[in-house]
């Protein structure tokens, strides 16, 4: 690719991401300005219901909430650019400050999580593509099926119910226990969300794993080998394999925002104190500031990684970037 069209393409790129970003900014701010709900209670807790109309308009005003919305937008995204997103109605805190309390926890399950999946996944994929139509594979194949299907906050209710309230070897909530912990407690209050996590997403990207590498089984160079007494194992791991690794890749930077998904509500049932919780709170008590940050970091990482997957497929197949330009124009009959 040359250098103007490498800066050209990369130029594109980024400037889909501000227009995302900014629309997306604008849809949330909107969103949950009308939303049902009273954003003062948030700030002032139950005192909101004896105060007189006078009160009332002076604590909106403080809050900057007496102004019409187009207003209030403006005035928040004029301080997003400076880095400055307000306070958080509830806690009293700068909403950064609140963020950065719970993001390590987030990224501790979240992380431990997408490494588990993309490593037991593409394991699981190959042992299955290998075993195709065996027992083993029939197996994996029904269970997997029957594990992705069911709903995560039904399966973290169940394992509660299981592990923590009936045998009682597990904490049923909590990143450590009241007063810290060290390194084995914060393993201990892991196992039962992260089990939920890799469970509600493990199966689906190994079956794209299976599906892909037996796709490339299928392949006329895989006939053209095995013909040549090439022995299966050796086609299917040194060539079938590396043939399915890169849009692997591209599966890993699109599913981050789904591993993601699924550990904001595995956090919520599991009370375990980080974004996804955060999320749900802010949502829950009309936290206007927090609200907008949480979404526009989950946003920004979801436009990130599309593009990221894009970015990575034009590199895989060149004939992406130009198949507009290759596609002959149509010729209409009269």
């Amino acid at each position: 690719m040359a250098k103007g069209n490498t800066f050209l393409y990369y130029g594109k790129k980024l400037l889909l991401f501000f227009v995302s970003v900014f629309v997306l900014s604008a849809v949330v701010f909107f969103v949950s300005r009308l939303a049902p709900g009273d954003p003062l209670r948030a700030y002032y807790g139950d005192r909101v219901e004896k105060m007189s109309p006078q009160e009332r308009a002076w604590a909106e005003e403080r809050l900057g909430l007496d102004e019409p919305i187009a207003v209030q937008y403006a005035r928040w995204l004029g301080g997003a650019l400076r880095g400055d997103f307000g306070i958080s109605y509830k806690y009293k805190l700068d909403v950064w400050e609140v963020i950065r309390s719970r993001v390590g926890n987030t990224l501790l399950l979240g992380g431990t999580g997408f490494v588990l999946i993309f490593t037991l996944a593409p394991l699981l994929g190959v042992l299955c593509a290998w075993q195709e139509d065996r027992a083993l594979d029939r197996l994996v194949c029904k269970a997997g099926t029957v594990s992705s299907c069911i709903p995560e906050f039904w399966l973290s209710l169940v394992l509660i119910l299981v592990f923590a309230a009936g045998l009682r070897w597990l904490p049923s909530s909590g990143a450590y226990s009241i007063g810290g912990g060290g390194a084995a407690d914060r393993a201990v209050h892991l196992i039962l969300p992260l089990a939920v996590v890799v469970i509600g997403h493990l199966w689906y990207y190994a079956y794209m794993v299976r599906n892909r590498i037996l796709e490339e089984v299928r392949a006329d160079y895989v006939l053209l080998a095995r013909s040549k007494g090439l022995p299966r194992r050796r086609v299917l791991f040194r060539h079938c394999l590396r043939n399915a690794a890169p849009s692997y890749l591209s599966l890993m930077a699109v599913s981050v925002p789904h591993v993601l998904g699924g550990t904001y509500i595995v956090e919520t049932v599991f009370s375990y104190p980080g974004l996804g919780t955060l999320s749900y709170e802010s949502a829950r008590y009309k936290d206007y500031n927090l609200l907008m940050l949480l979404c526009m970091l989950s946003g920004i990482l979801v436009i990130v990684c599309s593009i990221l997957a894009q970015v990575i497929n034009e590199q895989i197949d060149p004939r992406l970037r130009t198949r507009e330009a290759a596609e002959p124009p149509e010729v209409t009959e009269r």
